[in-house]
């Protein structure tokens, strides 16, 4: 089978030519080749070399093109050419392995770096004319939706625990039907290994699961196995998850993965907090979370002034996590979807008073200054922003005044 670079920008990029040139016979791999087969964007070009990284470093630099060593011990250079990035990793063979780490030994043999992969739909390569060179049935599994093992299922994940993750992971963006029956049976008996693995890694490839197309019947086969209580203990709301991803895309709306893993929790904020323990999110990421799980109701009928309102108190983003999860959660479409529009357009009133208007008024500086304050902005609000300067400034010598009484 042959791709035609011409038809794949990415491959005919002045970038990528210069660093196919450099490093001389070298193929691409992973996503890049996958994508470019079912004639889907590009967004990750990873190089595979027949050669040591020193030599792929030596190479690279005598070009004059910049090389990050982002991990020599596995193989692994980054070269930087314009704006791109491209990942290039020497072949290898796993010389020993305890479910987490390898230790291997680099080689110039393609068929034995391709043993050592996890699926048949990553063991495949191209060439810069675009001829793939394809080490198992990886073609054909890939057109046909098959996510399997590469040998025996068993074997590979002892290799490295994550890929049970990556199999579901797999499946939900490249998988039809069923998924597969053997490797399902592996992934299954081996689950309780996944505790032995990073938070940092299980997240990284749970968040990825999140972001396809629609998660939840995977998510399902997850939840039937075991599978999933292992990652996120407690009860779990995957209808909800499925209506997002249907929301999602009927309008085009970008696939959240921190949103849907809010959609597959319930609205609880102590099940936001050990979900985003057990995965040790990202404080933002975690903030952003309980923030959308922390029981706040948003009626469908809502009116224009009080949503204009709840915009100034809680943000634009988080009103938009928190109509996305309720509309995910049942209901009109159409109120929802103007709520959407309203945040989408809503600009931000500035409160035309501050501290200091508050001191200059006769309140000594201290807890008072930000209570007065409060109460008057409060008032503001109440009354649609509509308040200029002079009838706030009225309405804090009224608050000043009630509390001197």
């Amino acid at each position: 089978m042959r791709i035609d670079p011409a038809q794949h920008g990415w491959m005919t990029a002045p970038e990528t030519m210069a660093v196919m040139a450099a490093l001389g016979e070298a193929r691409f791999v992973g996503g890049a080749v996958r994508n470019a087969i079912l004639g889907v964007g590009v967004v990750d070009i990873d190089i595979a070399v027949p050669m040591p990284p020193s030599e792929s470093l030596a190479r690279l630099k005598a070009r004059g093109i910049k090389v990050v060593e982002t991990g020599l011990d596995h193989g692994t250079v980054t070269a930087i050419a314009g704006t791109h990035a491209f990942e290039i990793t020497s072949l290898r063979r796993d010389v020993e392995t305890d479910g987490r780490h390898a230790t291997v030994a680099f080689t110039d043999d393609w068929a034995e770096d391709a043993a050592r992969r996890d699926f048949t739909i990553n063991a495949m390569y191209a060439a810069a004319n675009g001829e793939i060179f394809d080490y198992a049935t990886g073609v054909e599994d890939l057109i046909a939706g098959k996510v399997r093992f590469m040998g025996d299922a068993r074997t590979r994940i002892a290799e490295d625990y994550l890929r049970i993750l990556r199999l579901f992971r797999f499946h939900a963006w490249y998988g039809k039907g069923e998924l597969d029956v053997e490797g399902l049976r592996a992934a299954a008996g081996a689950k309780d290994k996944l505790k032995t693995l990073s938070a940092e890694r299980v997240a990284k490839e749970l968040l990825r699961l999140l972001e396809a197309g629609n998660p939840a019947p995977v998510l399902r086969v997850m939840a039937a196995t075991g599978i999933l209580p292992e990652l996120l203990p407690g009860a779990l709301s995957l209808p909800r998850l499925e209506r997002l991803a249907d929301i999602d895309a009927d309008n085009l709306f970008a696939r959240d993965a921190i949103l849907r893993l809010a959609a597959l929790l319930p609205d609880d904020g102590e099940a936001a907090h050990a979900a985003a323990d057990a995965l040790k999110l990202s404080n933002a990421d975690r903030t952003r979370l309980e923030q959308a799980l922390n029981g706040e109701k948003i009626p469908a009928q809502l009116g224009a002034r009080d949503a204009r309102a709840l915009l100034y108190r809680i943000g634009v983003a988080r009103f938009k996590d928190k109509v996305l999860l309720h509309w995910a959660g049942g209901g009109r479409s159409g109120a929802w979807r103007m709520l959407l529009e309203m945040a989408d357009n809503w600009q931000r009133p500035r409160f035309p008073l501050t501290g200091r208007d508050v001191m200059l008024a006769g309140v000594p500086e201290g807890p008072d200054v930000g209570r007065v304050l409060a109460k008057v902005e409060d008032w503001w609000v109440g009354g649609d922003f509509a308040a200029g300067e002079g009838a706030c400034r009225d309405q804090l010598k009224a608050v000043i005044d009630k509390d001197r009484a």
